[in-house]
């Protein structure tokens, strides 16, 4: 009986430690990449519009804050435009549309 209780306790000793470090269950949980992602471009574009001399687009008259897709340099200035569409239509008629910019002092 003696015997009994003592291989009991070894065997308890010995498989006590390596039951409560099995790393199946230890949970680790990952931040979803879509996540992450948002955040990249959340953050591109509260910054973008700091890097262009216009406030609007001077096509559509959309705030540059509100994303920019392309840019063009005009007269030692950068500006920044919604669209593809907005940049060719400023290209057109450059003189004419760019009061309507709104460029920063």
């Amino acid at each position: 009986m003696r015997n009994t209780f003592l291989l009991l306790s070894l065997f308890a000793a010995v498989m006590l430690p390596i039951i409560s470090c099995n790393p199946a269950t230890t949970k680790t949980e990952k931040p979803a990449p879509a996540t992450l992602t948002m955040q990249k471009d959340t953050a591109t574009n509260i910054f973008e519009h700091l890097l262009v001399d216009n406030r609007k687009d001077p096509s559509c008259g959309m705030p540059v804050k509100a994303g920019i897709s392309d840019t063009v340099h005009y007269k030692n200035k950068v500006l920044g435009f919604c669209s593809k569409e907005c940049k060719e239509t400023f290209l057109k008629n450059p003189e004419g549309m760019i009061a309507a910019a709104e460029l920063k002092k």
